[in-house]
């Protein structure tokens, strides 16, 4: 009997592979060096949300994609595209809820029904996999535009933000932010000191929004002792989500590099973390945008 397809595995292994990959330097799929692109679907026009948007980064990593854009074999057809012979899919879930009887011990018609969630596994193709489809030519981005954006966004949110020492962190009992000086972040090959920056206060709101009055976030029944390092790795996502949405590179932060070990042995033992800490993250910048007006 042929072996079900488990999106949830499948998944899952790409991103640990990815991790893996970028062993020795600390990078992740979303790194990808200058400003990263949210991957869209082609026939919606939509930003894809959660899990998917992880996926697609390590595919295009993996693969050398970079124009974000993607679709079912059927999508890349309606608009006048054929995906090319021998092009290999990737991957992404979505959710169909499914109604069941319930376990009533006469089933009579008044027996509750109980909704399950099933995943479903659609495979997609990038632009790159395609012939016929022209990707439209981006005009010149003016580079004080996306930041003027950042500190907008960051404004709106209303966290209450103080800059001073050499550390990065989010403190629960103040519900305020702590950043080093402006001054005190340095550009690097894939990033520009500005973007350092505000990458760094992305991935410190994203903290922000674990208070209880906001998205509650409480990953200590999930995840137990490994709690605090799935937490970082939601902030990550999340920065990068939102990196995305504004258009500026999303930094790699040094520290993660002692989360590693912690991240792919979570990831490893379930197959479900990834999905639960992308959610939580699509769910914490979903919050922030919705605070700054998006």
């Amino acid at each position: 009997m042929k072996e079900r397809f488990d999106i949830h595995q499948h998944i899952t292994n790409q991103i640990v592979a990815a991790i893996e990959r970028g062993a020795g330097e600390f990078r992740l799929p979303w790194h990808g060096g200058g400003a990263i692109t949210r991957p869209t679907n082609v026939a919606t026009k939509r930003p894809y949300r959660g899990v998917n948007i992880v996926a697609l980064w390590a595919a295009s990593e993996q693969n050398g994609f970079g124009s974000g854009l993607w679709g079912t074999y059927r999508q890349w057809a309606e608009v006048g595209a054929q995906v090319r012979k021998g092009e290999k899919s990737s991957y992404i879930v979505f959710y169909k809820e499914i109604q069941f009887a319930g376990d009533s011990a006469d089933h009579d018609a008044n027996a509750e029904s109980e909704t399950r969630l099933f995943a479903r596994a659609t495979p997609v193709f990038a632009a790159e996999q395609v012939d016929g489809y022209e990707l439209p030519v981006a005009a010149n981005p003016n580079p004080v535009e996306p930041i003027a954006a950042a500190d907008a966004f960051v404004m709106a949110t209303g966290a209450c933000i103080a800059h001073g020492g050499t550390r990065a962190y989010y403190r629960p009992s103040t519900d305020s932010i702590q950043l080093p000086p402006r001054e005190a972040f340095i550009g690097s090959a894939t990033s520009t000191a500005a973007e350092s920056y505000y990458s760094t206060v992305l991935h410190e709101l994203t903290h922000y929004t674990s208070h209880e009055k906001r998205c509650n976030r409480q990953l200590g029944k999930r995840f137990g002792d490994n709690a605090y390092a799935m937490e970082e790795l939601v902030a990550e996502l999340g920065a990068a989500f939102l990196c995305s949405e504004l258009g500026i590179a999303a930094e790699p932060r040094a520290d993660h590099a002692q989360y590693l070990a912690s991240w792919l042995s979570v990831l490893k033992a379930d197959k479900r973390a990834i999905f639960t800490a992308a959610s939580k993250a699509s769910e914490a910048a979903s919050f922030l945008s919705g605070l700054a007006g998006g």
